[in-house]
């Protein structure tokens, strides 16, 4: 505006005794009338530009070189799907921590025979991981039934129990970012297998005579027997093949504590990741 009216006034031929002739003063006083009139008009969107980018700090570039600025806003599970497995890049940040905006909300299930760690690993490794909540069926089931596992089975049958186990399954499988501990034998109904094919299944494998050591006196109703080794290694048997159908399989020493399990359960989750595309991953966090 400023612009046009010096122009405007140029072009005007005014007897130079005329009144309407602005003295310098004047015209500058008019001109910083007519800039803040139109500042006024601006749209706040640019003024709002305009102070945000006065926070960036600039960065000297040389003429062989340019600097981009990313801004982006945070979330839980919405990371890019750059996320890289940090056990192939030590600089990266925890591996558990960078798990989680892999996984895209999909949840994890881990299965395997009693006394193998499930719920103590799940537990520490939804703690680790931040974002994903810890779930154990047999919790659940106990919950729900007012008594404990051995009770049920005592009241009402082995049958009974495992009519509970797949209840609490669909409860669980409803959600999203779950780290599920389940009971031995849930995987054994083929439908409860293939519902926690919707996420990713960890299969602890860990031979029974360590496992019988870690649960020497127990109450379990299974291996109230003469013989709870060979019950153990029996079931074991049964039960394998299924259990190894999982999509990461950990094999757990007499050696290794829990936080050593969590570990190598993170190198194969982050490992299985590296070899699945991302386009199978992301209809399983939607199921």
């Amino acid at each position: 505006l400023a612009s046009k009216f010096v122009q405007f006034q140029s072009n005007q031929q005014i007897p130079k005794n005329s009144a309407m002739i602005m003295s310098p003063p004047r015209l500058a006083l008019l001109l910083a009338f007519l800039a803040g009139t139109a500042l006024s008009f601006a749209p706040s969107s640019l003024l709002h530009n305009r102070r945000h980018a006065a926070q960036i700090k600039s960065i000297p570039t040389t003429t062989q070189s340019t600097t981009t600025v990313v801004l982006s806003s945070g979330g839980s599970d919405q990371a890019d799907s750059g996320v890289d497995n940090p056990f192939k890049n030590p600089s990266l940040l925890d591996p558990a921590r960078l798990l989680s905006p892999r996984l895209h909300g999909c949840n994890l299930y881990l299965i395997g025979m009693m006394g193998s760690g499930k719920s103590a690993v799940g537990k520490s490794l939804a703690r680790r991981m931040g974002t994903y909540n810890f779930l154990d069926t047999d919790a659940i089931i106990e919950d729900t039934a007012g008594k404990p596992i051995p009770q049920i089975f005592e009241d009402d049958g082995e049958a009974a129990f495992r009519d509970a186990e797949a209840e609490s399954l669909a409860s669980v499988c409803a959600q999203v970012r779950g780290l599920v501990s389940t009971g031995g034998g849930l995987p054994m109904r083929k439908e409860n297998f293939s519902k926690m094919q919707s996420g990713l299944v960890v299969f602890l494998d860990v031979d029974p005579k360590v496992i019988i050591k870690r649960i020497e006196g127990t109450d379990r109703p299974l291996l109230q027997t003469e013989n709870p080794l060979e019950t153990l290694q029996d079931l074991m048997k049964d039960r394998k093949g299924t259990y190894e159908q999982a999509d990461v399989i950990v094999k757990v020493t007499a050696d290794m504590d829990v936080e050593m399990t969590v570990d190598e359960c993170l190198r194969g989750l982050h490992g299985f990741l590296d070899d699945t595309p991302l386009v199978w991953v992301r209809p399983k966090a939607k199921a």
